[in-house]
């Protein structure tokens, strides 16, 4: 009697964010050695590395268990294959002349290690050119994306990342930049997740200023124009959100256009900037009347992805803790779908103490920090102490104006612009951040 051919087992780990014909390559070369088994890596996983997948797991995983001579599909935790590797203990592993370079080239020594305490073996298949997921993603922004697709991603972002990083874009052209600013360091490649809508910047960038003076629709229009040319979310500063009626119609015009989420602050009357604190007259709305608010607004929107997330003015207002907690819990009470808490100290000192205590009662309602002020605390310290969201506020329009300044003074003290022409970007630069210009 013949005995079965057993047969070897090989391995193979993936992303498969946009699967493309360079997975296929790869897994057809596997399947000439063995059974495939594949380690996809999860949602969590990929956001981490660059971005939130465009699928999530279990759609890429119908996908890859489909293809021909894969075996098994399971979920893959982490980028190194070297804890896969030990406790599957294939007899090959498969993967790509990619990591060779690059941000992924220490965990290939990693799995090397690994597959050598046990006598396994890698093969490395030449990397398929002219092809790759982030070439593929640069296309996909050319095309653009939905309204409802670009609304669920902040939602989605929130439940894969620990820290979702939104940056102020206040015109296109600086959305652009954002849009496309990749940084690769530490095996990971380090990007924005979205922007933030600020009423202090879109106000300033037409010469107004920061008091609600701009109407809904010119600051809907500003939104537009940078999701003509964009794909990430974004998150809106309503400022008070107006009146509740209002602002239930601003809500539908939001969620319309494809904003992820709205914040609005718990003050009435004329609205004036938080950093100035006390030194202007600003007064805080009663709380029951803004819990109604956000219910409202919550009401009054189509889909669950659109969030309303309650901005608590009490310590710039020198209210103290308490004030801000006893808010903070009426308002979780009626739905909030999230809460920011602001402060103009130069520490995160007290934004920890508020969490420190709202994180007893409330362990995964999103806590939101705006640290312009106590700008030297990083993003890991805000994750230790509870919070999701980061926004940096008013960066980038604070960047442009000193810039532009520098240069027409420059000119003017020059009567010509050659002294200025290291500070500039190039034309060139320019025309290949537009899309469409070639």
């Amino acid at each position: 009697m013949l005995k079965e051919k057993i047969m070897k087992k090989v391995y193979v780990g993936m992303s498969a964010d946009v699967f493309h014909h360079g997975h296929v390559n790869i897994i057809n070369e596997a399947g000439k050695h063995g059974d495939v088994i594949v380690g996809l890596l999860n949602d969590k996983a990929v956001a981490g590395h660059k971005r939130l997948p465009y699928l999530n797991w279990e759609n890429r995983k119908k996908i890859i268990e489909n293809i021909k001579g894969v075996t098994e599909v399971f979920e893959q935790l982490e980028w190194d294959y070297a804890p896969t590797i030990l406790k599957y203990k294939p007899d090959y592993m498969v993967h790509g002349t990619d990591w060779l370079q690059g941000p992924l080239a220490p965990y290939r020594d990693l799995a090397i290690k690994a597959l050598e305490s046990y006598g396994g073996k890698l093969i490395e298949v030449e990397y398929t050119k002219d092809v790759s997921s982030t070439e593929l993603s640069l296309k996909q922004r050319v095309i653009g994306t939905t309204p409802d697709i670009r609304k669920a991603t902040l939602r989605r972002l929130l439940d894969e990342r620990d820290m979702t990083r939104i940056m102020e874009a206040h015109n296109p052209l600086s959305a652009l930049i954002l849009e496309n600013l990749i940084v690769n360091q530490n095996g990971k490649s380090e990007q924005f997740d979205g922007f933030w809508s600020s009423s202090l910047t879109d106000s300033t960038s037409q010469g107004k200023p920061d008091i609600e003076a701009l109407e809904i629709n010119s600051r809907l229009s500003n939104i537009n124009n940078i999701f003509d040319v964009t794909t990430k979310p974004l998150i809106m500063d309503a400022d008070t959100g107006g009146k509740i009626e209002h602002f239930e119609l601003n809500v539908r015009s939001m969620e319309r256009l494809g904003i992820s989420a709205v914040i609005i602050e718990d003050k009435k009357g004329l609205k004036k900037n938080s950093l100035f604190g006390n030194e202007v007259k600003q007064e805080q709305e009663n709380k029951e009347y803004f819990a109604k608010k956000i219910e409202a607004g919550r009401a009054s929107r189509i889909s669950e992805n659109f969030m309303v997330i309650a901005r608590i003015e009490s310590l710039i207002l020198e209210k103290g803790i308490n004030d801000a907690i006893e808010r903070a819990n009426t308002y979780v009470d009626v739905g909030v779908d999230g809460i920011m808490i602001h402060s103009k100290k130069n520490t995160p000192d007290e934004i920890f103490e508020f969490s420190k205590i709202f994180r007893k009662n409330h362990k995964f309602i999103p806590l939101v920090s705006v640290p312009s002020t106590y700008n030297a605390v990083t993003e890991d310290e805000l994750v230790k102490n509870g919070f999701n969201i980061v926004i940096y506020a008013n960066q980038m329009l604070r960047a442009a104006y000193p810039a532009m300044h520098k240069v027409a003074e420059s000119i003017l003290k020059n009567g010509r612009s050659l002294e200025v022409d290291k500070d500039l970007i190039k034309i060139k630069k320019i025309l290949e951040l537009i899309p469409g210009t070639k």
